[in-house]
């Protein structure tokens, strides 16, 4: 048996849980997010705990046990919590700008690269070398932050680029140093 799936979901008093047909609505003050259930995966709301359970024992409902169990998880989190991703921008001349509904990157090419903030997703930048991604749905936020750090990957000779806050960037030495 799943060692995650089998762990209950505790609900905080601030969240309301509402199970449908393939899907469980979890709504919090922060936001509302749909948290998918596969077929053979059944969820059930006991004494503010949210209990998954599996059908049977075949290998694929095995497999999505664990994992609708934790994205319920990250679910109830998001709503009172929120997620949050730190990034950086280092290079000389490298910067972000936030207008308006856009965030506005200068990071070395010929022309500036402009990102549309999608809704339920905050963008702030901080000295204009850090931006931090915040939302309450955890996919979204990694997956903005993923994006964001693509238009300019941190480089191993002299590590300029956009990358995670934390992130150790292994460096190579140049030809000069042969």
């Amino acid at each position: 048996m799943s060692r995650i799936g089998r762990q209950p979901v505790p609900v905080p008093a601030a969240v309301k849980i509402a199970v449908r047909e393939g899907a469980v609505d979890v709504q919090g003050p922060k936001g509302k997010l749909a948290c998918p259930v596969a077929e053979g995966i059944a969820c059930r709301v006991e004494g503010g705990q949210v209990h998954v359970t599996r059908e049977n024992d075949t290998k694929p409902v095995r497999a999505l046990h664990g994992l609708t169990r934790a994205l319920l998880a990250n679910a109830v989190k998001g709503v009172t919590e929120g997620y949050k991703r730190e990034l950086d921008i280092v290079g000389v001349g490298y910067k972000a700008s936030l207008e308006g509904k856009k965030v506005v990157f200068n990071i070395g090419y010929s022309h500036p690269i402009e990102l549309p903030v999608p809704e339920g997703i905050q963008i702030t930048v901080e000295k204009n070398t850090h931006v931090t991604v915040t939302g309450f749905d955890k996919q979204l936020v990694g997956q903005v932050a993923a994006k964001i750090r693509s238009f300019k990957k941190p480089e191993p000779y002299k590590g300029k680029g956009v990358m995670y806050t934390g992130e150790h960037i292994i460096r190579k030495a140049g030809k000069a140093a042969k």
